[in-house]
Order: structure tokens, then sequence, then C-alpha cells
């Protein structure tokens, strides 16, 4: 049964160079392989696809989130590197674009060059 097969994460991309520095420069993913058809990271065991595509219209939710013990320093550390965080009113986000859920999980937004909407998340507790 699949419950037991590991993941493979897929998100496409227009520019690969662009992606290809996003994920492993900026956020310190390891290219494992490259072919005509996608860039292959490695995301702490699991796969991730990134995609050689012709066109593309980025979906208007999260497509892939990474979960954090500690979303300031991520959110702090990313900034400095030129991530924009986004901001979503009337949601109450703090100036660096942190929301805290009704739950106490904290979450960031933000996106890959080809508008793709990442996230960090804390758990409450």
């Amino acid at each position: 049964m699949v419950q037991t097969c590991p993941i493979i994460a897929f998100l496409p991309t227009l520019d690969a160079d662009k992606a290809r520095r996003f994920y492993a420069e900026t956020l310190g993913l390891r290219l494992v392989a490259e072919d005509a058809f996608a860039l292959v990271f490695d995301a702490n065991g699991v796969m991730l696809r990134v995609v050689r595509v012709e066109q593309m219209t980025p979906a208007p939710y999260t497509v892939l989130g990474w979960q954090v013990t500690a979303l300031r320093e991520y959110v702090t550390d990313l900034a400095a590197k030129g991530v924009r965080f986004l901001h979503y009113p009337p949601m109450q986000q703090t100036p660096e674009g942190i929301w805290t859920s009704p739950g106490g999980a904290q979450v960031a937004w933000f996106q890959d060059p080809d508008g793709n909407t990442l996230s960090l998340t804390q758990l409450a507790g």
C-alpha cells in the first residue's frame, strides 16, 4: 500500500536557473540531480522535483510547506536573503508576515521565483 511509500513532491518552474538558485542557495536544499525534465532536490529525505514546464499559472494557495521549530529565526534569515513574506489582509499578521492561527500555530508565507506559494509553520506548544 502507498502508506509505506516515500512521498515525492512536485513544483513547476518556467525558469530552471532561477529555481535552482532559489531552492539551493536561498532555501539551502541539496540539488541531487538535474536533467531536461526537472531539478531534483533532497528536502530532508523527501524528493522535491521542480519540473520544467512551458506554461503555468501559480495556484492561489500554499502548495508546499515546512514545519519549523523557530519560525522567527527562519523568517529573519530568509528575509536577509531577499525573500519577501506575504501579507493577507484582513489576517492579523506581524510586520514580518507571521500569522498566529486560532489554535496557536504560527505561519509565514512566501513565494518562489515562479509564484508558487510556500510556507513555514511552527506548531503550537
